[in-house]
């Protein structure tokens, strides 16, 4: 792979959509790392993937239940974070170049990943947590 390859600019498929389209293609591409069609068959990540993402699920639930604490919220959180980030390197390695708004893709770095899923999940994980507080379901 030369450096022009690692440094393209890489468009997801949804790029030139417009309108409502282009909003779901946006919020599908931020909650679902997976790519679909195009990636690869790993099937043990992929596997992986969705177990952590259902035992992620159930936490949350749990939390919402009462049966489980921030803390433990917070650390499988940040285990599926971790996971997220791996995926992303293979099925969705770009990130926005600019404003959020924008429709400029380059490839990711690690960093560049690290620091997209870490924040996008801070507020997934912000919005939860406030969710259940202000439903009475969680005790901080």
């Amino acid at each position: 792979m030369t450096i022009a390859d690692r440094n393209e600019l890489r468009q997801p498929h949804y790029g030139n959509a417009s309108g409502p389209g282009w909003l779901v293609a946006e919020l599908r591409d931020h909650l679902w790392p997976w790519a679909g069609k195009g990636q690869p068959a790993r099937k043990a990540i992929q596997g992986a993937g969705f177990a952590l993402a259902l035992a992620a699920t159930v936490a949350w639930v749990m939390a919402a239940l009462g049966h489980l604490s921030a803390g433990a919220i917070i650390g499988w959180w940040f285990g599926w974070s971790v996971f997220e980030v791996l995926v992303r390197l293979d099925a969705k390695p770009y990130v926005k170049e600019g404003p959020w708004w924008g429709r400029l893709y380059r490839r990711a770095s690690t960093m560049d990943m690290l620091c997209y899923v870490n924040f996008k999940n801070l507020l997934i994980g912000a919005v939860l947590f406030i969710g259940l507080k202000m439903a009475g379901l969680l005790q901080v």
